[in-house]
């Protein structure tokens, strides 16, 4: 159900120029005429009995079509898209997927591809997607039971089963795809203006609108139990039959109970015994009792409860992660827990300026439960800012709807510490002794910070009391070696380990004069350590 399930962002709003909206071509031209239209379109806002309704979509797009109003009623509650909508483009662009081999799954044994988008007859439109997932690489196709053109998929891709995956092959992903392309640009379909606009974005022919009303209006007059899956459509001719429809039940004749054989008379007594010929046996036959009905299989149970699992505090500082993720149980009406259960959780009333799951700050997810009944949010990473939100997750089937709701929020993050260098501030040593050993610690507070980059420079203080680097060129005082005998260095780059501390290379002094110099130890952030170097004069030599 829902990556919003799993959604990525996109435009503010599509528009009758967006890729989506062009003349993009009807993936049904490469099936049969019967089952490519089996129904004329209806005109949008005819009354009268539908001559195609929900009883005529097959079950696993029903299904899709109601999770994707589910999961983006938890991602974007304003928008109020109605299942029918989706169901209606649906409808439109394939005809729910039937004569592709739906699966129930939501995979199709066929791929749903529109023309090539050459320019010949349709838009055109270069390959933006190396053929990923229009298997053309030379020109984009509409693909997918929605008919996303690669670009628009790209950028409102969606995982609408939890599997991880966000598959526009696949109905549960386009059908959420569908309805959070629809609902971009904070429209309301529940106002006509918006609705219209909203599917004039999806394709620009006013056509096309009215054929989606239409049926949009039917399913919402219709049923909604769906069909069989339809197996694909591999037919050499165009076949009879359009889509299946429930067949009427024929009725059955009542059971007749087995006759009642009637009791023979008592024989009279014959006057002559030997010629008498004994009565035949009833006729006819009693026929068998008819077997006794085998008793209904009981309904499987149905969702009866959706509860938070655990009381910790849903808080972290702004910008950081969550200490885990959030865990919700379902539970159905026997007291089992409702395994593989689809949950929606959402961010929603969120002041934090973007908290969201951690897998490209998504606002929701779908996630499964477990053996348990228990669904397992990714972790939450909070937005940049203090502030609150609610985190909703909701659960439903066929007949029950639950959510529950979570106060969250994150809180200002410290003011961070200042990075502090410490270590050995004055050496002495005589000329021509190296000076080794030394160590510096960077640290931000009380912790040391791991690959902190600084410089360590013999300096000068200016005319103007500021220290600057020598002139290496003239320079006398202690140096590092360089990559052969003679080179003589300056100024050496370092870096802190593990521990945050990072040990200075020997300073050598053979030919330095005696004197005051002085090191600087310099990190990125600015933090300073001057070392003061005192060089005597080497001792005189022993006589």
């Amino acid at each position: 159900m829902t990556n919003t399930p799993v959604a990525g962002a996109g435009e503010a709003e599509p528009t009758p120029d967006s890729p989506q909206a062009t003349d993009r071509g009807d993936a049904r031209l490469d099936l049969p005429g019967q089952l490519a239209d089996p129904v004329v379109p209806p005109a949008a806002g005819t009354g009268g009995n539908p001559a195609e309704g929900a009883s005529a979509i097959p079950a696993t797009a029903l299904d899709a079509y109601k999770r994707s109003e589910v999961a983006v009623a938890a991602a974007l509650p304003k928008c109020k898209l109605p299942w029918t909508l989706v169901a209606a483009i649906g409808r439109v662009e394939s005809v729910h997927a039937s004569g592709y081999g739906l699966k129930t799954d939501g995979t199709t044994e066929k791929p749903i591809r529109g023309p090539r988008l050459d320019g010949n007859g349709y838009a055109k439109i270069l390959d933006t997607d190396k053929g990923e997932f229009d298997g053309d690489t030379e020109y984009d196709r509409a693909f997918g039971p929605l008919q996303f053109i690669p670009s628009t998929w790209a950028t409102w891709k969606a995982d609408g089963n939890g599997d991880g995956k966000r598959d526009a092959n696949n109905i549960y992903d386009a059908a959420l795809g569908a309805g959070l392309y629809l609902c971009s640009g904070g429209k309301d379909l529940s106002l006509p203006a918006d609705l219209d606009k909203a599917i004039l974005g999806y394709n620009q022919s006013r056509e096309y609108v009215n054929s989606v009303l239409g049926y949009m209006r039917q399913y919402q007059q219709d049923g909604t139990a769906g069909i069989p899956n339809p197996p694909v459509g591999n037919y050499p001719t165009p076949p009879t039959p359009t889509i299946p429809t429930p067949r009427v039940p024929t009725p059955q004749p009542p059971a007749t109970r087995p006759n009642t054989p009637n009791n023979p008379t008592n024989p009279t007594n014959p006057s002559n015994p030997g010629n008498q010929t004994p009565n035949p046996k009833p006729t006819p036959e009693p026929s068998k009792p008819t077997p006794e009905p085998s008793k209904p299989t009981p309904a499987p149970a149905t969702l009866a409860k959706l509860e938070r699992v655990g009381d910790a505090k849903l808080e972290a500082e702004a910008g950081s992660l969550f200490a885990e993720g959030a865990r919700f149980k379902a539970v159905l009406g026997d007291g089992k827990p409702a395994v593989n259960q689809a949950v929606v959780v959402a961010v929603e009333q969120d002041t934090t300026g973007g908290t969201g799951f951690v897998f490209g700050s998504e606002p929701s997810v779908v996630v499964r439960t477990d053996a348990q009944g228990i669904a397992t949010t990714p972790r939450l990473k909070a937005g940049p800012k203090a502030g609150t939100f609610t985190l909703r997750a909701t659960a439903y089937d066929a007949k029950n709807h639950f959510t529950v709701a979570v106060d969250g929020r994150t809180t200002e993050k410290p003011a961070e510490q200042p990075v502090v260098l410490t270590g050995t501030k004055t050496v002495q040593v005589a000329a021509g002794t190296p000076v080794t050993g030394l160590q510096y610690l960077v640290a931000r507070g009380d912790k040391p910070v791991q690959g902190a980059e600084l410089t360590a420079a013999l300096v000068e203080k200016a005319a103007g009391g500021a220290w600057t680097p020598v002139d290496a060129k003239t320079a006398k005082g202690p140096w590092f070696q360089g990559a052969t005998a003679e080179e003589k260095l300056f100024t050496k780059a370092l870096k802190t380990g593990a521990d945050g501390k990072a040990a200075l290379p020997a300073l050598l002094t053979a030919d330095v004069p005696a004197g005051t110099y002085h090191l600087r130890l310099l990190t990125a952030d600015k933090a300073e350590l001057i070392v003061t170097i005192e060089i005597t004069a080497p001792a005189a030599p022993k006589a």
